[in-house]
C-alpha cells in the first residue's frame, strides 16, 4: 500500500480540529483531517439546542478549570472572542446575545460548521476524510515525516500530528479515550477525567422530591463545598437537578460532598420571616411563602423542614424554628449521589497534562511535531461558550506552528 504524504494530519474533525486545519492551511500547509464518524462537527451541530453558543463576550482565564490554571492565558489572549466574532461577521452569520454574554446563532449551529468548512475549503489545502479508524501511529526518525499512520483508509505520513479527538462526553457522538491513549503512547501524563457540566442525581429521599417537582425551574444561588457559587436557573428533573446552575456547579463538586441551594437569594430570610410573623400572625408559613415560590415546592419544603408546624399560625412558631426554616430556604443542604455521567455531560474534566505542552504552540514537550488541542487537554470552561472559545483559541495556536 502506498504512503500518502501531507504536512499536517489532524485527528478529529470537531471544533478545535477544523479551526486548526483552517489556520494551518492559510499558511500554505497541506492538511488532512481524519475523523472516525460519518460527518464532522457533530457536537457543534447539537450544541446550544441546535443554535451553537459559539463564544462569550466576557472570556477570562478564571472561566476555566485546569491543574495548571495559567496555561490557557496565552492562547486565549492571542485568538480572542473578538477574533472569532469578526470571523462570524465576515461570513454574515446572524447572532444574538443572551444573558451572561453568551452568543448564539439566530438560525442554526449549521452556520458555524459551514463557516469552518468554508474556511478550510478556501485555501484548497485541506482534505477531510470521515469513516476513518486509526489503527496505529508510529514515530519516525525523519524531520520531514515524523509520523506514520496506519488507518482504515490507507497509510499516511506527516511532519506535524495534531490530536483533536475531544473527551469522553456524549459517547453517542463518537466520543472515546483515543486521545488520552495517544498521549500515553508518547509518554504524556493524563490527569484523571470525569464528567463536567452535567446534571446531579440522587438516591436518598430527595430523588422522590425532584421527581414530584420535575419540570419546575427557578433562579437560585448554588454553592459547592469550596465556596464556588453560581446564580442561575435550577431545573428539577425526574433524575435530580439540572439547569445551568447545576451544570456549572458540577465542575466544582466532588463525590460525597453536599451542595447548598439558596432558593431566595434576593431576600434575607431570617428578618423576612420575623416581619411576616409580626404582620401576619394568624397566617400559615406556607401561605406567606407561596407568592415567592411555587406552591408544590413550598409543600415539599414544608414536609422536609417544618412538618410539625405545618398548621401552626406564624405567631405561635418559635423564633428559633423560624431561624431553622430560614437556613433551610437559603442554605438547603443536598447531597447528590452522583451525576448523569458522560452520557449527558457537555465536557470532560481533566485530560492531557498541560505542564507537558507549550502554552504558545500546544506542542508536546516530549515528542517534536505532536500537538494536543481542545477538550482532550486539561482545560475545561464554564457553561456559556467558553469551551468553544478554548477550541478556537487552542486550534489557532497550534495551526500557526504545525
Amino acid at each position: 500500500m502506498s504512503l500518502n504524504y501531507v504536512d499536517v494530519i489532524i485527528i478529529g474533525g470537531g471544533a478545535s480540529g477544523l479551526m486548526c486545519a483552517a489556520s494551518a492551511a492559510q499558511r500554505g500547509r497541506r492538511v488532512l483531517v481524519l475523523d472516525s464518524s460519518n460527518k464532522v462537527g457533530k457536537k457543534i451541530l447539537m450544541s446550544g439546542g441546535g443554535r451553537c453558543n459559539f463564544t462569550n463576550l466576557f472570556v477570562e482565564a478564571s472561566n476555566y478549570l485546569s491543574a495548571n490554571p495559567h496555561f490557557c492565558i496565552s492562547a486565549l489572549n492571542r485568538y480572542t472572542q473578538w477574533d472569532f466574532i469578526a470571523l462570524v461577521e465576515k461570513h454574515r452569520i446572524a447572532y444574538h446575545e443572551r444573558k451572561h454574554g453568551q452568543l448564539f446563532c439566530n438560525d442554526s449551529a449549521k452556520d458555524i460548521l459551514n463557516m469552518l468548512l468554508a474556511e478550510c475549503e478556501r485555501t484548497q489545502h485541506v482534505t477531510i476524510q470521515t469513516h476513518c479508524q486509526i489503527e496505529k501511529i508510529s514515530p519516525v526518525n525523519d524531520a520531514e515525516h515524523r509520523f506514520h499512520l496506519n488507518t482504515s483508509k490507507g497509510q499516511f505520513a506527516c511532519q506535524s500530528l495534531v490530536i483533536a479527538t475531544g473527551g469522553l462526553s456524549i459517547p453517542t457522538m463518537g466520543a472515546s479515550a483515543f486521545g488520552y491513549e495517544m498521549a500515553k503512547q508518547f509518554g504524556h501524563s493524563v490527569l484523571p477525567t470525569r464528567a463536567g457540566l452535567v446534571p446531579f442525581t440522587f438516591t436518598d429521599n430527595i430523588k422522590a422530591v425532584t421527581e414530584r417537582l420535575s419540570g419546575l425551574a427557578l433562579d437560585v444561588t448554588m454553592t459547592a463545598k469550596d465556596n464556588t457559587s453560581f446564580n442561575e436557573n435550577l431545573l428539577f428533573t425526574h433524575r435530580g437537578l439540572s439547569g445551568p446552575v447545576a451544570l456549572q456547579l458540577s465542575n466544582y463538586w466532588q463525590l460525597g460532598e453536599a451542595v447548598a441551594v439558596n432558593l431566595l437569594p434576593q431576600l434575607e430570610m431570617n428578618n423576612w420571616l420575623k416581619e411576616q410573623k409580626q404582620q401576619h400572625p394568624k397566617s400559615l408559613l406556607r401561605t406567606q411563602l407561596t407568592p415567592l415560590l411555587s406552591k408544590n415546592l413550598v409543600l415539599e419544603l414544608q414536609n422536609l423542614h417544618w412538618p410539625s408546624y405545618a398548621e401552626t399560625p406564624l405567631a405561635e412558631i418559635p423564633d428559633n424554628v423560624l431561624l431553622t426554616v430560614a437556613d433551610a430556604l437559603q442554605a438547603w443542604q443536598l447531597k447528590p449521589s452522583g451525576t448523569e455521567g458522560y452520557r449527558t455531560a457537555e465536557v470532560t474534566l481533566g485530560g492531557v497534562d498541560t505542564r507537558e505542552l507549550s502554552s504558545k504552540t500546544m506542542e508536546s514537550k516530549k515528542q517534536k511535531g505532536l500537538y494536543f488541542i481542545g477538550e482532550v487537554v486539561d482545560v475545561t470552561g464554564w457553561l456559556g461558550g467558553f469551551n468553544f472559545q478554548w477550541a478556537w483559541s487552542s486550534g489557532v495556536a497550534a495551526g500557526e506552528f504545525v
